[in-house]
């Protein structure tokens, strides 16, 4: 198995810690002027999504976590897993809620939309939605153009269940695009 020494860490990083994938989101190397150089690491646990402290001795090194990411189509949601297939060799693999975060707010059933997933020893850690969705307005209060005093929002909920605030020309019915990242309204679609 691959290690990576002190000196290769770096934002981004996936490797074992105590027996779980972490990620490393902040590296800082210190010189003390006696003693020892050390690095201050701060991990997310990709399991759990905790984020934790280490500081390793320089010249230490960490086992490199066998992870891949792959892009899969969503299928659907059998209520408790959403399942996912991947093009090239039709594979179907399951998420879990865990797993699916946040990102299960912005995909509908068949709707094939081309997902990131995380795979730990072929088991989904995370699932990243596309950037940008175009999704269907089920219900939002008609905007009246006097209501406001500054260019104003509206909130309307989307035919998955995801709640975004919306101009107040954006009418029930309609389509509009969304980042997923951020849960923001771009355009009607």
């Amino acid at each position: 198995m691959a290690y990576y020494s002190t000196n290769d860490f770096k934002a981004g990083l996936k490797v074992m810690l105590d027996g779980n994938p972490c990620s490393i989101m902040e590296n800082e190397y210190v010189k003390p002027g006696k003693g020892q150089a050390f690095n201050r690491v701060k991990l997310r646990n990709l399991r759990s999504g905790k984020v934790l402290e280490k500081t390793f001795k320089s010249g230490d090194s960490l086992e490199a976590a066998d992870i891949v990411e792959v892009e899969m189509d969503y299928l659907y949601n059998d209520g408790e897993m959403w399942n996912f297939m991947d093009p090239v060799s039709f594979e179907q693999i399951a998420a879990d809620k865990t797993a699916m975060g946040d990102a299960a707010k912005w995909l509908k059933d068949d709707s094939n939309e081309k997902c990131t997933i995380m795979l730990f020893n072929g088991v989904p850690l995370t699932v990243s939605p596309p950037n940008f969705v175009v999704l269907k307005i089920v219900e939002t209060d008609p905007g009246v153009r006097g209501d406001t005093s500054g260019g104003g929002g509206k909130p309307a909920k989307l035919e998955t269940g995801a709640v975004v605030r919306v101009p107040l020309f954006v009418q029930q019915e309609e389509s509009v695009r969304v980042d997923t990242r951020t849960g923001d309204y771009l355009e009607r679609a």
